[in-house]
């Protein structure tokens, strides 16, 4: 068994109990990670293929280590102009350990930040004007005969929406 996993923004082909070097990841070592944007899963020859990913399932991780990869030397020049430049850098990389492959009842992870609660009359504003926007223009004037105001035949839509909506 198999899977095709997106980690820290690359897609990696993992099995139960392998190695990975993955970018820095945030998780402390020895915890726990569940990823959930798994494109593939193939189990004794049936393969599930999602749409980018497959709905509820998870590959579950243990973080072994943080650590930095081998140093790239990057090394620039232009012939006959005499411009050189060497560079170069050692990637923050993390080990993990692949522990098991879920096809399906894996939760997603919760959202770390949660908007604030707005108002209620805010939000009804909000609901009656898109409720006001989604009618036609004669529903609009047979709304505003209903609530008495005067010179609503010679409105547009939108002066209309903004009569109605005070």
């Amino acid at each position: 068994m198999y899977a095709i996993v997106e980690i820290a923004g690359q897609q990696f082909k993992v099995a139960k109990d392998q190695k990975v070097y993955v970018h820095r990841l945030q998780e402390a070592e020895g915890s726990e990670i569940t990823f959930d944007k798994v494109m593939l899963i193939e189990d004794n020859g049936s393969v599930t293929i999602g749409a980018p990913a497959i709905e509820g399932a998870g590959v579950t991780a243990k973080v072994l280590g943080h650590l930095k990869g081998d140093k790239v030397i990057v090394f620039k020049k232009k012939r006959r102009k005499g411009y050189r430049k060497k560079n170069g850098h050692r990637q923050y990389l993390t080990e993990i350990q692949i522990e098991g492959i879920a096809a399906s009842g894996v939760k997603k992870a919760a959202a770390k930040k949660e908007a604030p609660k707005t108002e209620a009359p805010k939000a009804e504003e909000k609901a009656e004007s898109n409720d006001l926007s989604s009618k036609t223009v004669s529903e609009l004037k047979a709304l505003a005969k209903e609530r008495g105001i005067s010179g609503y035949t010679s409105l547009k839509k939108a002066e209309l929406i903004e009569v109605l909506s005070k």
